[in-house]
């Protein structure tokens, strides 16, 4: 089975088996604060296409026009279930439907923002070829990642010169070493790092 086939089953029954969660997710969200369930946000995927990242809504509305670096706990524009589900990382279960149309991988370096993207290097721009995943290396080491920015004085200078270099290295290795085998480590990684929280 190649990589997208496996992407296919194992999106389609993940959104099978967890679509109660997904459901009661959807609703305590749309409850919490207006705004609807969902999250929108335009991402660059494989190729430099950009395309729409789903994510179940975890900040309260136009809460963009505050930056795109989010500081954990510490931000005010996070509602309270918000900060259950980044915490989680149960806000990035619709990606699954990312998957299912073919925009991401179950593993892959994670999307970003273009105005992000549009800082990379040559070198750094290669993660672009591959499809962008839901988990990722980078992914896995910066787990925390939203905590680590909220204890620095200037956020968007930290994930800009030192967080994002960083991914971007576990990224390119990701891309030069990937494999089913390598897919699979990240996958049992990532749901033991996510036990562990």
């Amino acid at each position: 089975m190649g990589k997208r086939g496996f992407d296919l089953i194992a999106s389609a029954c993940a959104l099978l088996v967890l679509s109660p969660l997904l459901l009661l997710i959807a609703a305590a969200v749309a409850i919490e604060s207006p705004g609807g369930a969902f999250f929108r946000q335009v991402r660059v995927g494989k190729g430099g296409k950009e395309f729409r990242l789903l994510k179940f809504r975890t900040m309260r509305l136009g809460s963009e026009a505050g930056g795109q670096i989010t500081v954990g706990g510490r931000d005010p524009r996070i509602t309270r279930i918000g900060y259950v589900l980044r915490k989680t990382k149960l806000d990035e279960l619709p990606q699954l439907l990312n998957i299912v149309v073919g925009e991401m991988s179950v593993v892959g370096p994670r999307p970003e923002v273009p105005r992000y993207v549009a800082l990379y290097s040559e070198e750094q721009r290669q993660v672009l070829s591959v499809r962008p995943g839901l988990t990722s290396l980078a992914s896995i080491a910066y787990i925390d990642e939203n905590e680590v920015l909220g204890r620095a004085s200037d956020p968007e200078r930290v994930y800009v010169d030192e967080v994002m270099p960083a991914k971007l290295a576990l990224d390119l290795r990701y891309v030069r070493e990937r494999s089913m085998r390598l897919d699979l480590r990240i996958i049992a990684r990532t749901a033991l790092r996510l036990f562990n929280r």
